[in-house]
């Protein structure tokens, strides 16, 4: 079990991750990354959304599997993105190319209504905003979660997408 230190002094926060994979058997390995996040002590599950096949951004590979969760965590967000670092290398994740394949990739995308920005973290995820395999699924679990920089919810954020490459598996 992945667990933080230090994670009991954070206030409970509700947070929105992405998850994508496209190398090996994407589906298995998505939902064993959900069930490890809803095994760990500091994190609390509270939604997922439907699963989507996605055109892929960047080099030519195979489709992609996305979808994202909500959780209620106890962590910081520090804590939060090392413990999905985390989760990913344990699922076999490489970094090699920028937007390359990859066989776990979970992003955080929101953190309550926070504004940050560190040399490893940004949040609100700084390019959700025009990512519709990553709005797709995340306003069927929250629509009206107010995306901070913006001002607006996330089904608005929706509305000027182009979402013909996004398909609910």
């Amino acid at each position: 079990m992945i667990q933080s230190a230090n994670s009991k002094s954070a206030k409970q926060t509700q947070s929105a991750i992405a998850l994508g994979s496209n190398l090996g058997d994407s589906l298995a390995i998505l939902e064993a990354a959900i069930e490890t996040l809803a095994q760990i002590s500091d994190i609390t599950l509270t939604a997922k959304s439907s699963w989507y096949k996605t055109a892929p951004i960047g080099p030519p590979q195979p489709d992609y599997l996305n979808g994202c969760a909500l959780l209620e965590v106890q962590l910081t967000p520090q804590e939060l993105i090392e413990t999905l670092l985390g989760i990913e290398k344990r699922f076999g994740r490489l970094r090699r190319e920028r937007w390359g394949p990859r066989i776990l990739d979970i992003d955080l995308l929101l953190f309550d209504d926070l504004i940050l920005e560190t040399p490893n973290l940004q949040i609100p995820h700084p390019r959700m905003r025009e990512r519709a395999f990553v709005l797709v699924p995340l306003a069927e679990i929250a629509p009206d979660w107010v995306e901070p920089v913006s001002g607006q919810a996330i089904a608005q954020l929706l509305q000027g997408l182009d979402c013909s490459g996004v398909h609910r598996m």
